[in-house]
């Protein structure tokens, strides 16, 4: 097996609501806030961390195996994975649950109203790690927080490097938490606000971080992305998208990069480019599994962006 990638499968229902928030709800009556967007424009998208990061990855070539725990409802997303090649091995269903939903509603300003249903992923702690499982490499991604807790600790147990990425499930873990999931990985990987978070509550700066595990990833968005490792900080460039339609989901590509990159043991320079390339590819189709490529037009691209070729 290549890598084990934990982490949330959810249905992301997005929803476009043609005006502006900020007419409709004031300020001065929040407290008894009763309103309803007219939203004409509806998808439902296939999501989660897991379900993300390894569709990218097979896209790359490699197979990685998503783990998580889905609901009764989960059924569609299954017959896409089996359409898309990603294996379903470690998709575990929970009984009487529903997969994990978000529904988020956007206006004309790109403000948005999340509402999100954890469902089953709170049960992730149910999926279990061992060295029977076989992977090169792991990640932890946003989950269930016991789930994540558990997985690092399993990573270790069976001599697995793993990547930490803590996402948007970092609220729920404060300093100490957040100081043992560095210690026991082998990566980090944030985006620029919850590197500036992981610093506020650990006190430890990416330097610093550098020196406890073999690289800390921060990506910057359309600055691009710096890898700290403890003799240098590699600047890894923005790789130029073709549109810019969405980016939810990027992180997402950005880390099956990573991934790909580790698998095939290529250097910093050349694996945060194929992340940023990756990343650049989806923020140019809405939803976070609706980009497609061969490897030939990924390594053509790859060439045209960046001028040499992996």
């Amino acid at each position: 097996m290549s890598a084990l990638i934990c982490g949330s499968f959810a249905f992301d229902t997005i929803m476009v609501f043609h005006d502006q928030f900020k007419k409709h709800i004031l300020p001065d009556q929040v407290h008894i806030l009763n309103v309803s967007f007219l939203v004409p424009e509806l998808r439902r998208e296939y999501g989660g961390c897991a379900g993300n990061i390894a569709y990218s990855l097979k896209l790359m070539g490699e197979a990685g195996y998503p783990m998580g725990t889905v609901g009764r409802d989960f059924t569609p997303y299954a017959q896409w994975m089996d359409r898309c090649g990603v294996p379903r091995k470690y998709v575990r269903e929970i009984e009487g649950e529903y997969t994990a939903q978000a529904y988020i509603t956007t206006d004309q300003d790109d403000n948005q109203i999340t509402a999100f249903h954890p469902g089953a992923m709170n049960r992730s702690h149910e999926n279990t790690i061992d060295q029977s499982i076989g992977c090169r490499i792991g990640l932890v991604s946003p989950d269930g927080r016991q789930g994540m807790i558990e997985h690092a600790e399993q990573f270790v147990e069976s001599g697995i490097p793993f990547i930490f990425d803590p996402g948007q499930g970092m609220p729920m873990f404060d300093g100490p938490d957040l100081v043992r999931f560095a210690e026991q990985a082998s990566w980090l990987a944030f985006n620029d606000y919850e590197a500036r978070l992981m610093e506020e509550r650990t006190g430890l700066s990416p330097q610093r971080l550098a020196e406890m595990v073999e690289a800390v990833i921060i990506t910057r968005g359309s600055k691009g992305s710096e890898i700290y490792t403890r003799d240098r900080v590699y600047q890894i460039p923005v790789a130029s998208a073709v549109s810019l339609t969405d980016p939810t989901g990027c992180g997402d590509a950005y880390r099956a990069g990573l991934l790909y990159g580790l698998l095939n043991e290529l250097d910093w320079e050349v694996t945060g480019r194929v992340a940023a390339l990756l990343g650049a590819i989806k923020i140019g189709h809405a939803g976070t599994q609706n980009h497609s490529f061969t490897r030939a037009e990924f390594d053509a691209r790859f060439q045209q962006v960046f001028g040499f070729s992996i």
